[in-house]
């Protein structure tokens, strides 16, 4: 009898310290302070603004967006893409893929440029599969060139383009539904991956990552770094030559890091979810808000890294920052699926 009270006791307390550990690790008893050096200069009527990359050279930015809440799910594949001319001051979208029939609901993106030949790619989540899409951006008018559906593309992400046909991309899941992706988002477990595809043939080249999710390059040292939210992780890799990834460290960020964007100084931004089951419940539509936050990382080499908060806030201005893209002084942010994104304005010291 006490063995059967003594063995109770000790599963309760494994089951308590289990329960405490997903909380802890999700950032659930955090408190937001909202705090930014600057002023929203903008807000911008997009919903579910998920990812934006810059174009410095040609001075615009490209915005991936879908209504994600929307239901049912064919309802959310009447997403696209939209150019924000930078040169100007209005900042007004051009929808570049309203001609595009395909259902699109496009996530992570990535654009990469030759000369005058610009190439995007975007993930595409459908109700019948998930793709990659593969266009080319000239004066401001978006022609499709190609999809791409593999067994490898499974749960993609995010995107970073080599050049015209090359490409990492992240699947955050290893399972689909049921207990093994219910397990992936609550236990942590460390089962996602980043795939390399050489314009013929995928293969894994990173694997056991808690929830893979934006995924950049740094081409000056040839750097690949990897956001791990489920575990508040930016992890970095070294591309070797024969495009294979080498780990080097995880970078302890302390929030829940979504897509990363570079600087002119190579700066990591990185637009983030300070309190995950709170952002959860909010995609249920089980909260109003959900808090938004935006770091920056200076990162030198190995074990030689300095993290900045730039803006943190409560989800009332703009729930569920997932990316932050900089140009100047200016900041553009998005979000999984609120109905805006915002231009901010540093304070320049």
């Amino acid at each position: 009898m006490k063995f059967k009270k003594r063995l109770f006791y000790a599963i309760l307390i494994l089951l308590i310290l289990f329960v405490a550990d997903i909380f802890i690790s999700t950032g659930y008893f955090r408190s937001i302070e909202n705090n930014f050096k600057g002023e929203i200069l903008k807000t911008i009527k997009i919903s579910g603004a998920e990812d934006i990359t810059i174009n410095r050279k040609d001075s615009f930015a490209i915005v991936s967006a879908t209504a994600r809440n929307k239901f049912p799910n064919t309802a959310q594949e009447i997403g696209g893409l939209y150019f924000i001319d930078l040169k100007s001051n209005n900042f007004k979208p051009i929808h570049l893929t309203k001609d595009f029939t395909k259902p699109f609901a496009p996530h992570g993106i990535s654009m990469f440029q030759k000369d005058s030949t610009i190439t995007i790619a975007a993930i595409n989540h459908t109700v019948k599969g998930e793709f990659i899409e593969i266009f080319n951006l000239v004066d401001k008018k978006l022609t499709h060139q190609k999809t791409l559906q593999n067994d490898k593309i499974f749960s993609p992400n995010d995107i970073v383009l080599l050049d015209e046909n090359r490409f990492y991309f992240t699947n955050d899941h290893k399972y689909k539904e049921g207990l093994g992706r219910l397990a992936e988002d609550y236990l942590g477990l460390s089962i996602s991956n980043v795939v390399y595809f050489n314009g013929e043939k995928y293969s894994e080249v990173a694997d056991g990552i808690a929830y893979a999710n934006g995924i950049n390059m740094e081409t000056k040292r040839n750097l690949i770094f990897v956001a791990s939210p489920r575990k508040f992780l930016i992890k970095v890799y070294q591309k070797n030559k024969d495009n294979s990834l080498s780990f080097i460290e995880d970078l302890d960020c302390k929030t829940g890091v979504d897509n990363i964007e570079f600087d002119e100084n190579n700066h990591l931004w990185i637009g983030a979810h300070p309190n995950l089951l709170h952002f959860a419940a909010y995609a249920k539509g089980k909260e109003k808000y959900s808090p938004s936050e935006i770091i920056k990382i200076d990162y030198k080499g190995k074990e030689d890294y300095r993290i900045e908060q730039i803006y943190i806030e409560d989800g009332k201005s703009m729930s569920g920052s997932t990316v932050a893209a900089t140009f100047g002084n200016l900041i553009f942010t998005g979000n999984v699926m609120d109905n805006k994104l915002l231009i901010l304005k540093r304070t320049l010291k």
